[in-house]
């Protein structure tokens, strides 16, 4: 059998199942080196190198609370998975060596580099050992007067059992020794997470905040000798074991869960900053029933995520061209000033409209649909979704209350399981059914990810009704950071359609087929797999997809099976991918890439067919994951209008040209696209909504 470019084949040509796809786990951290090469590009300005290290880190949290936790939790059960898929335990190994990797390249960027740059830039981190008494003292007053009264020390003794150390928490581990019988004991200070990571000087200067505390540990503990202080941090399993089948309450159910979870989730991972002694990490890793595979030393500081703050700093000149959205021309102005009169439910009635986040204006199109149909008097419903918010002023739930005050019927389907987000959803859910509105909280067993508004209005010919179809979440803040598209319409068919799945969602309704819509998990992987077929059994098959992550084993062995057969395929595949592409035999005719950048790339959208035969469009919220396929609710809807389609071939003709952010997949490996034209999509993208603006 030989080797060709990673990928076995046998005489006859066939692939090797076993490495038909690539590992999940490790494309994932794939995508988190990619993120820290643009902390490594120096031709980026210095805030959004910072701001880069800080999201590849808090990416890695984020991968550890989930990914790895259920690996560690897979094997500690002792499940062998069938070939072709890898032990637990192998992938375990392989995450650590990968991550090793990636904590040294962070540690060394931030220590040679961004480091010194901000010193120079005058945003200095300072070490407490190198400052001079003034500067201490005016430190120690801080400590005085804002932290030492929210500092609890917890010492370990036979009396006092080892404490439970949060998810994610900030501590300094504490050996001391008592003056009259010399016994040492382990304590720990917790850093509340209320207190900024760095505490300023007034100047510019910076001092993190662990250090200033461990500078004082004298007078959390007068009159005992500290033998050694250290850093570390833990990250806790982030699942909720719910057992939907078995709630009466979901709301209910996702709370107990939330208090179990921050209160008895299992330790997947300890870091621990490099001075620590080896006694001291070897009590953290037995209190935690931690293995030594899963410490984590550290050179530099733990939690580089913790950068935001630097962010924060109002220095532009360090930080990218403020961006400001633009108005959508189709929609009226809505702005409580010299407000544009136009109706917006007759320019929908007119033609569909389609808004590009963060290009266009969030507030300018989906919170002016909203707030028109909430004051709206011929506005009789407003039924929506939502899975991620933003805070406790998001507007859009402010506009959803005032309808239902309003005496309109408005039901709002919060999803409770949106990871991360459920403590959030939760507080919405309760302001919600307290103001009047119908909330139901999805189905057993499935999450709720659709993107969809429908909005029910008497007009002069009868019931009308009005929608959008969406990309992201309807949450104000993302919006100015995600790329994501939604189309507006009045569109009877996909009306029909989503409210039908409305009723699907909120009652007894079991519709499977659509007329417009293609919905998960009833029909969209077949039906993607069809549309990818017939491009196979075509001459001239073309197909381009744009998601977050494809991982889905039915869909690449479609898109497999396509390519042997000539079809052209371009995919742009932001973090995950399992395929490998170019591979001759398997994918040659395959090209993958992921684009990286100022905007956080979040939309989907299909395009199947070639000019000569025309073409097909969709858009929606689902990803090609099995968890997207087989455990969601999604929706992706065609996208028929000319003028739509053609703003969507711009959107794919400029992210398939772009050379200044984009990686390409070459079989397994990732490698940075020669910038011959030094064309940027998204900056080309600002310029164009700049320009339909003032068109």
């Amino acid at each position: 059998m030989e080797s060709m470019g990673g990928i076995r084949a046998d005489g006859a040509g066939t692939i090797d199942v076993a490495v038909r796809y690539l590992d999940r786990e490790l494309s994932r951290l794939e995508f988190d080196g990619r993120v820290l090469a643009l902390a490594e590009d120096r031709a980026l300005p210095l805030l959004e190198r910072v701001k880069f290290l800080a999201i590849f880190s808090t990416n890695l949290d984020e991968f550890f609370q989930v990914r790895v936790a259920l690996l560690q939790a897979q094997y500690d059960s002792g499940v062998t998975p069938s070939p072709p898929q890898r032990s637990p335990l192998d992938q375990l190994s392989d995450i650590r060596d990968r991550v090793v990797g990636l904590n040294a390249r962070a540690e060394s960027l931030f220590r040679k580099e961004l480091r010194p740059q901000l010193a120079e830039a005058g945003i200095e981190i300072c070490d407490w050992r190198d400052l001079d008494d003034a500067d201490r003292t005016h430190l120690s007053k801080t400590f005085d007067q804002s932290i030492f009264p929210v500092l609890t020390p917890l010492a370990v003794d036979p009396a006092h059992p080892f404490p439970y150390v949060s998810n994610l928490s900030f501590n300094l581990g504490v050996l001391v020794r008592h003056p009259a019988n010399g016994v040492v004991r382990f304590a720990r200070v917790k850093v509340p997470s209320f207190i900024d990571r760095f505490q300023k000087l007034g100047d510019g200067r910076l001092v993190p905040s662990e250090q200033v505390i461990s500078a004082h540990l004298e007078q959390l503990f007068p009159e005992m000798s500290i033998e050694s202080r250290s850093v570390f941090r833990v990250t806790r399993d982030a699942g909720l074991d719910i057992r939907e089948d078995e709630a009466e309450d979901l709301l209910v159910a996702i709370e107990s869960g939330l208090q179990r979870r921050r209160r008895l989730s299992d330790a997947v991972r300890l870091e621990v900053e490099e001075s620590m002694p080896v006694h001291m990490r070897e009590l953290l890793l037995d209190e935690l029933d931690l293995d030594v595979a899963d410490l984590y030393v550290r050179s530099g500081p733990l939690d580089l995520g913790d950068l935001w703050e630097l962010y924060d700093a109002d220095r532009p000149e360090l930080k990218d061209p403020r961006w400001a959205p633009r108005p959508i021309v189709d929609f009226p102005k809505r702005d409580g000033e010299d407000d544009d009169t136009r109706d917006l439910f007759e320019v929908l009635r007119d033609h569909d409209v389609l808004v590009h986040h963060p290009y266009d204006s969030f507030d300018n199109s989906v919170e002016i649909f909203l707030r028109d149909a909430a004051r709206d008097p011929s506005v009789l419903a407003i039924k929506h979704t939502i899975y991620r918010t933003s805070g406790p002023e998001n507007p859009i739930g402010r506009t959803l209350i005032e309808a239902a005050q309003s005496g309109k019927q408005v039901v709002t389907l919060v999803e409770l399981k949106a990871r991360f987000d459920e403590h959030a959803n939760i507080g919405w859910a309760r302001k919600l059914e307290e103001a009047g509105i119908h909330v139901v909280y999805g189905l057993v067993g499935l999450k709720t990810h659709a993107k969809v508004v429908l909005v029910v209005r008497r007009e002069r010919d009868g019931i009308r009704r009005y929608c959008h179809v969406g990309t992201g979440n309807y949450n104000s803040v993302t919006a100015r950071l995600y790329e994501d598209v939604g189309i507006f319409s009045a569109s009877p068919d996909l009306a029909a359609d989503l409210g039908e799945l409305f009723n699907n969602l909120t009652g007894f309704s079991h519709e499977t087929t659509y007329r417009k819509l293609l919905v998960a998990p009833h029909g969209m992987r077949d039906a993607l797999v069809d549309l990818i077929r017939a491009e196979a059994e075509a001459p001239d098959g073309e197909i381009i997809i744009k998601v977050n992550n494809l991982s889905d084993s039915g869909i690449i062995d479609a898109l497999y099976e396509a390519s042997e057969a000539g079809v052209s395929v371009d995919l742009i595949v932001r973090s995950i991918c399992c395929l490998r592409a170019g591979v001759p035999g398997l994918s040659e005719n395959i090209r993958v890439r992921s684009i990286l950048g100022r905007f956080l790339e979040h939309s989907r959208i299909f395009r199947f067919g070639s000019e000569a035969r025309g073409r097909k469009y969709l858009v929606g919220s689902a990803d090609l994951m099995p968890r997207n396929l087989n455990g969601r609710v999604e929706a992706l809807m065609p996208v028929e209008d000319p003028a739509l389609q053609a703003r969507i071939e711009e959107i794919l003709e400029l992210e398939l040209a772009d050379d200044r952010s984009t990686w390409a997949l070459h079989d397994s490996t990732w490698e940075r696209v020669p910038n011959l034209r030094n064309l940027s999509a998204q900056e080309e993208l600002q310029e164009r909504a700049r320009i339909r603006a003032e068109s």
